[in-house]
């Protein structure tokens, strides 16, 4: 458990590393998503899986503790 008290799945944890942020294609992974369906779903409505992005030049990072309360059922 974290400071949220949210449980991050123990895949995601070996996928973030420690980091608080993952890339498009790390998050699609752990959705078991194609990448350009995250995209897509940003574009169309700002968000995939109830997760907001953070755009960092041209790149956008996934919360990975947003992303962890969106696979848990927590909000």
């Amino acid at each position: 458990m974290n400071a949220n008290n949210v449980h991050v799945p123990a895949a995601l944890a070996a996928v973030a590393q420690g980091r608080d942020h993952i890339t498009t294609d790390e998050f699609a992974r752990a959705w078991c998503l194609a990448p350009q369906t995250v995209r897509k779903n940003h574009c169309l409505k700002g968000e995939c899986c109830g997760v907001r992005p953070i755009k960092r030049g041209k790149f956008l990072l996934w919360p990975v503790m947003a992303t962890a309360e969106a696979m848990v059922g927590g909000a």
